[in-house]
């Protein structure tokens, strides 16, 4: 059962929306709250205001004021990627190394799909992993820190993520997650990011490349099905499907996707993604490359039992039964993926020691 059918009201109302913003004409005031509140938990309130205005849509004035709201934050903070990309390009120019945007920030830098509308977080970048060191050692001197001071956490990052720890700038507060893979080093799939970098595109910054298209499609896709926790989730899988919508037109772009997914051994990962965009968005995936990729069909309905759920934004009012559940099977499951067994145990023993150190201590007077 879709998402569209499994969430209560406002997330099949949005998802509908979205894909056929002319339905929006017809709705009550009580469907304006309901669609207004779930876009905005979802984190796809910019990305509905986009599709409405270019749809040219007639608003009633009071949810127009709130997308156009969003809107112009979506614009304003597109504007503040490119200028940060550019502080990121003059702190790291010395080191003649590649750097390489991915995720929102490589949307934007080269006019994809997703661009429109999308609100930020941060902003990733890859670099080869032997320069990452002096990478960080130039962004601290231009103004990022870290803001993990914890020793576990920076072991964590630095010894088993695909990360160093987040960094922000002391200044302007902008977030930078610095990669130097796709996914962490104990995962069991491994991409070599240098075939990522290989591929790379310039973008409108000097100095500065992203994902090629393809590329930023399997990333995407990867980021979701390995993330453990949810709260962008459906805002990703509506990237998802944009991207795929604009690069696999025919028939031969589904076989390059699939040989470039089994070429960064991600062939199940891509195979669970296509599924979920076609099963949730109705992305036009032919269901065949589903099947080749997706060879685990086993687990495929526990997955989708737990996604269909877990995928639902957080709207208070209408938490789908079993939502609990299903997003703590989500987060099982990616760090299952992310770790060893004896390592997974280790981790999740501390983590759950750190949150009870954390409720039990005294307050602070």
């Amino acid at each position: 059962m879709p998402l569209i059918a499994t969430a209560a009201g406002s997330c099949g109302l949005l998802l509908d929306v979205l894909a056929q913003p002319s339905h929006a004409t017809s709705l009550t005031p009580p469907q304006w709250t309901a669609l207004l509140a779930a876009a905005r938990a979802a984190n796809l309130l910019g990305t509905l205001a986009a599709r409405l205005t270019d749809a040219g849509i007639d608003l009633p004035p009071a949810p127009a004021r709130h997308l156009w709201g969003a809107l112009h934050l979506s614009l304003r903070q597109a504007d503040s990627v490119r200028w940060e990309t550019h502080c990121i390009a003059r702190a790291l120019a010395p080191l003649g190394t590649p750097v390489v945007l991915l995720k929102g920030a490589a949307y934007v830098l080269t006019a994809q799909p997703p661009a429109r509308g999308r609100l930020f977080g941060d902003i990733d970048i890859l670099v080869p992993r032997d320069a990452v060191g002096r990478a960080e050692l130039r962004l601290m001197v231009h103004g990022w820190t870290t803001g993990k001071s914890d020793p576990y956490d920076q072991r964590y990052y630095r010894e088993w993520m695909h990360e160093i720890p987040p960094l922000m700038h002391v200044r302007r507060g902008t977030m930078l997650d610095v990669h130097h893979t796709i996914l962490p080093l104990t995962s069991r799939h491994r991409p070599d990011p240098a075939k990522l970098i290989a591929r790379a595109v310039d973008t409108q910054v000097p100095g500065i490349k992203a994902l090629s298209p393809l590329d930023l499609v399997l990333h995407s896709i990867t980021h979701l099905v390995h993330e453990g926790e949810l709260h962008n989730g459906l805002r990703d899988l509506v990237d998802i499907d944009a991207l795929l919508r604009a690069q696999c037109g025919s028939a031969d772009d589904w076989r390059v996707l699939a040989e470039r997914a089994a070429e960064l051994d991600l062939e199940e990962s891509v195979g669970l993604g296509l599924h979920l965009a076609a099963r949730h968005l109705s992305t036009p995936v032919p269901s065949e490359w589903i099947e080749r990729l997706l060879r685990n069909r086993r687990s495929r309905r526990m997955l989708d039992w737990a996604y269909d759920r877990a995928l639902a934004p957080a709207v208070e009012s209408e938490e789908a039964r079993w939502a609990g559940l299903a997003r703590s099977l989500i987060y099982i499951r990616a760090h299952w993926l992310r770790m060893p067994p004896l390592l997974l145990a280790r981790h999740l023993g501390r983590k759950a020691w750190m949150g009870w150190r954390a409720r039990t201590a005294p307050a602070t007077p």
